[in-house]
């Protein structure tokens, strides 16, 4: 599968990795395994890492689904990190159905990590082996 992620307690922090093409399955199985984490905590702030991503197999509908799934709380800033302009707008796209609802969410989308470390108030790279 080609996601992964780190809890830094820490940090309050969850840091996804996602590399090669990522389908709407593999994004709700990273959801439930993060759920599902013992460590994890909703309140946490959360990286993604999607710059190694060469596409998303996902339908607008499936993207929602995602989205509405909501695992994280309202509190936690979530930066979403994509270097091609077709990741980077799925990004956009969940970004915005995570800012609508009830309950809307901290979703920021970066071309370049620094701006994402920045927006989360971090002031190195908290990724393992950086």
């Amino acid at each position: 599968m080609p996601c992964s992620y780190v809890i830094d307690k820490e940090k309050r922090l969850v840091i996804s990795s996602a590399w090669d093409r990522v389908s709407f399955a593999e994004v709700i199985n990273h959801q439930d395994q993060l759920k599902a984490d013992p460590a994890f905590n909703p309140a946490f702030n959360q990286l993604v890492d999607a710059s190694a991503v060469t596409g998303i197999d996902a339908s607008v509908e499936e993207v929602k689904k995602a989205a509405n799934r909501r695992i994280f709380s309202a509190e936690a800033r979530r930066a979403f990190v994509a270097t091609r302009p077709e990741v980077f707008g799925v990004g956009r796209l969940l970004g915005a159905h995570l800012g609508m609802g009830r309950v809307p969410q901290q979703v920021g989308v970066f071309y370049d990590m620094p701006s994402a470390l920045k927006w989360l108030g971090l002031d190195k790279d908290p990724r393992p082996n950086r």
